[in-house]
C-alpha cells in the first residue's frame, strides 16, 4: 500500500484515481479472456451496457469512435476508456463479417431548389462535356454538385453494400469501372461514376459498449 500511494504522489494523480485507472485495466484484461464477454458483463461488471450492431459504410473516413473500431479493431480487444458527450465507456468487438464495398463518384442536383426539368437539362450537359473530354468528373463535381461530396471533388469513398439507394446500387453493381450513368431519386437527379472495381472487406462488426 505504501508503494502504491508513493507511486500516486510521484505521478501526480490522486490515490482513488489511480485505482481506478488500475480497475480499468483489470477490467479490460477479463473481458478480453472471457469466452462470454456480455455474460461476464451481467454477471460479474454489473455494468451498465449495450450491444451495437455497427455498419461501416466507408472504409477511408471515419465519423466516430465506434465506427473506426469496428474496422480497424481487433475481435475479443478491448479498447479505451474513451469519454464522449459527457459518458466514459469501454469498446469491444464481438464479431465482424464481411461485406462488397463499391467505390463511387457523384454529382447531386437537388430538385428542390431546381425544377425536374432544368435537372435534366443540365445533368444532359454535364454529360456531354464528359464524352468531349471538356472537363473531368471531379472538375464538375465541384462545380456543380450540391451534396457534400463537392468537397471531395465528387468522390464518396469506398462504400457498403446496402448504404446506397437501392436504384443506385443496382446500376452500379452491373457496370463496369469507369462507367458513368444518370438515375432519379426522390431528391433529385444523381450522376453516378464507378471508379473502381467492387472488393471484399469488413462491413459490419458487432461491437460491445460498457459505460462505466
Amino acid at each position: 500500500m505504501r508503494k502504491l500511494l508513493l507511486l500516486a504522489i510521484l505521478t501526480g494523480h490522486s490515490y482513488l484515481s489511480f485505482a481506478q485507472k488500475m480497475a480499468t485495466s483489470q477490467i479490460k484484461m477479463e473481458l478480453e479472456k472471457s469466452p462470454n464477454p456480455p455474460l461476464y458483463v451481467k454477471d460479474v461488471l454489473k455494468k451498465k451496457f449495450k450491444l451495437d450492431t455497427i455498419v461501416v459504410t466507408r472504409t477511408a473516413f471515419f465519423r466516430s469512435i465506434a465506427d473506426s473500431l469496428a474496422y480497424t479493431g481487433k475481435i475479443k480487444k478491448v479498447y479505451g476508456p474513451y469519454d464522449q458527450n459527457g459518458k466514459r465507456f469501454l469498446a469491444q468487438i464481438l464479431a465482424k463479417s464481411p461485406n462488397t464495398f463499391y467505390r463511387v463518384s457523384q454529382i447531386f442536383i437537388d430538385t428542390s431548389m431546381f425544377s425536374r426539368k432544368f435537372a435534366d437539362s443540365l445533368g444532359n450537359s454535364i454529360l456531354q462535356k464528359l464524352k468531349a473530354g471538356t472537363a473531368t468528373f471531379e472538375q464538375l463535381a465541384r462545380t456543380y454538385s450540391m451534396g457534400g461530396e463537392t468537397l471531395t471533388s465528387g468522390d464518396l469513398g469506398w462504400v457498403a453494400r446496402g448504404i446506397l439507394l437501392p436504384t443506385i446500387e443496382h446500376e452500379v453493381a452491373k457496370s463496369r469501372k469507369g462507367d458513368v450513368f444518370k438515375i432519379w431519386s426522390s431528391n433529385g437527379l444523381h450522376i453516378i461514376k464507378k471508379t473502381e472495381d467492387p472488393k471484399q472487406d469488413t462491413g459490419f462488426a458487432l461491437m460491445m459498449i460498457i459505460f462505466l
